[in-house]
């Protein structure tokens, strides 16, 4: 199996195509530090002052402002009730959500590329593990080794287990040490209020209580692996059912993007819960925003999702091992 695996990993790095996707990273957090620079110097000078409470006590009152608008969306009222209850108690608390730093770069753009970036990568791996060996007529050359088809299926999972974790390491490397040019390095240890629940309208504090911010990024980089390891999961299940390479990234990308359309327009759609793209965006319990559709939370997305990746799995062995291959 060892030797299995080993084989499977050379096959990734000879493709290159690990290495194109760090190339793209490296090419997307400068531009990402850029824009969030940016953003902090435009609401620096906009707010005549580097004080965060003066900002912070700014962004309440633009909420409440909109909050007054009548021609506000239903949708969009619930999450700036919620967002202004959240700002408000950091204010309350003296904790500043947005301190600068590699650290805090870091965990904004886990939030912000869970539900569609990190997939997209992870996709581009997974999406001809099988199927271009398949459409290849390598697959059989590899069949006919004494070796049972089931494990020749499990090295090539593994190797992708080992390639999105490879992935999400080096994603957390570059943009500290990318962003950490422009915000500096420091903030670790700066406290972080997770715990935030919402019923309907209303922001739940019962249980909000204070982590370090290495733990809380730890939290995200650890959800975000897992988001990856079931669109991974899903992506490899295409890629035995299909010969086609395109195929595949053709319907996962479909799917990905329907996901992040839905995500803003499921709220009256209850079953739609229960689809695996509206579920990935699990860093959302953690920070307090409004869940897609009222009633989900992190336990209900994380069944969710592990049920995907169940039912993938079992679909993809029980496929390969009893397809005929011509």
């Amino acid at each position: 199996m060892i030797n299995l695996i080993y084989n499977e990993q050379l096959k990734l790095f000879r493709k290159k195509r690990l290495f194109v996707i760090i190339l793209i990273v490296a090419f997307l957090v400068p531009i990402f530090t850029y824009a969030q620079y940016k953003e902090v110097k435009n609401t620096q000078e906009k707010m005549g002052t580097k004080d965060w409470r003066i900002q912070l006590q700014q962004e309440i009152v633009d909420i409440q402002n909109r909050l007054s608008s009548s021609r506000l969306p239903e949708d969009y009222e619930k999450y700036f009730k919620i967002r202004l209850g959240q700002q408000q108690y950091y204010l309350d608390h003296n904790i500043n959500p947005n301190a600068p730093g590699a650290p805090t770069f870091m965990r904004v753009f886990i939030e912000n590329a869970i539900g569609l970036l990190m997939p997209l990568l992870v996709m581009v791996i997974a999406a001809d593990l099988v199927s271009s060996e398949a459409s290849g007529g390598t697959i059989k050359l590899l069949l006919t080794r004494p070796v049972k088809r089931w494990k020749i299926l499990l090295s090539k999972y593994i190797a992708l287990l080992y390639s999105i974790s490879f992935i999400v390491l080096c994603v957390a490397i570059l943009a500290y040490l990318i962003s950490g040019v422009v915000f500096g390095y420091s903030g670790w240890n700066m406290p972080m209020l997770t715990g935030f629940q919402t019923n309907n309208e209303e922001l739940l504090t019962a249980n909000v209580h204070l982590i370090p911010q290495w733990t809380y990024i730890l939290m995200e980089f650890g959800l975000a692996w897992f988001v990856c390891v079931v669109v991974g999961s899903l992506t490899f299940m295409l890629s035995v059912l299909l010969r086609s390479t395109a195929a595949v990234m053709g319907i996962m990308l479909s799917a990905l993007i329907a996901g992040a359309i839905l995500v803003n327009m499921v709220s009256s759609w209850e079953s739609a819960k229960y689809l695996f793209m509206v579920n990935l965006q699990l860093t959302n319990y953690i920070n307090g925003s409004s869940p897609p559709i009222e009633g989900m939370t992190l336990t209900f997305s994380l069944l969710v999702l592990f049920v995907w990746l169940l039912v993938s799995l079992v679909i993809s062995f029980v496929v390969f091992t009893k397809r005929d291959v011509y």
